[in-house]
């Protein structure tokens, strides 16, 4: 396994809404990965390799004379991370149909219920792209169709889509944390169908799928645009989050060069989930 350190910060907040909402949508912007609301603020991760002594100089919002933020920091142990979470992951429930939950949580009483130890992997569904992708998952038909759920995380949007019938599904993500966790999670809800495997849109040439799903960041999607839409089969689908409303243009754009058409906008506190056919 990667040795990866994690640098926490522990942001206290003054109203807490909508600054929470503001500071988590800034902070993703900035390069952190992983987000827990708290009583009194937000808790954000990002990898100590992707930090750097500035990278708070453009979260605006530090700036602002409407809130009151002060924050702490500290390196954080992968091993450390499970008390983290025990201590601060609170159960979510989208559209009254799917729960995401960690195993100490009690059952609710949802159609589809995924029980995720999240560690350090991004994808609990708390933040607005986990969310949002749940949503598209829940509203659009995946009984036996092949997925390919990109940069996997905990491996939720994947399991999710076996829940609702889809078959053969591969979930892959480049960093090894993730693709442990996502093993971990996939054996914890049963899942029959899914072969997670580390590796980024390079192992991809080759494979055909009726559905992809990628929860990464603007970045990597359009530069792996060309690749998601060459494994897409005929009339496939292809659901894209990671990214701000700002960035629907340019991502429609790389998208249309290769095929695939806009057909439905997903938005939540400025991030958005597209869903594109070939």
């Amino acid at each position: 396994m990667s040795n990866t350190i994690y640098i926490g910060y522990y942001f206290k907040v003054q109203p807490l809404q909508p600054a929470v909402e503001i500071l988590i949508a800034e902070l993703g912007y900035a390069g952190f990965e992983s987000f827990v609301e708290t009583e009194d603020g937000v808790t954000a991760y990002i990898q100590k390799e992707e930090w750097h002594d500035k990278i708070l100089n453009d979260i605006q919002i530090l700036n602002s004379n409407e809130f009151d933020i002060t924050f702490s920091s500290e390196e954080i142990e992968q091993t450390n991370w499970n008390a983290e979470w025990e201590k601060n992951f609170n159960p979510i429930i989208v559209d009254n149909m799917c729960s995401v939950r960690a195993p100490f949580h009690e059952k609710p009483n949802t159609e589809y219920d995924i029980i995720i130890e999240p560690k350090m992997s991004f994808g609990t569904g708390h933040h607005e792209t986990t969310h949002m992708m749940i949503q598209h998952i829940l509203k659009n038909d995946f009984k036996d169709k092949s997925v390919l759920d990109m940069g996997c995380g905990t491996g939720v949007l994947a399991i999710l889509a076996e829940m609702k019938g889809a078959k053969p599904l591969d979930a892959i993500d480049y960093d090894n944390w993730c693709y442990l966790n996502s093993l971990e999670n996939v054996e914890r809800n049963q899942c029959q169908h899914i072969s997670v495997e580390e590796g980024d849109a390079s192992v991809l040439p080759g494979r055909h799928y009726d559905i992809v799903i990628a929860n990464i960041n603007r970045n990597i999607l359009l530069n792996d645009m060309a690749t998601y839409a060459n494994t897409l089969n005929d009339n496939g689908t292809l659901f894209l989050s990671g990214f701000y409303n700002d960035d629907i243009k340019v991502i429609e754009a790389e998208c249309n060069k290769h095929g695939l058409v806009h057909v439905e906008t997903l938005e939540r506190n400025n991030w958005v989930a597209l869903k594109f056919q070939k």
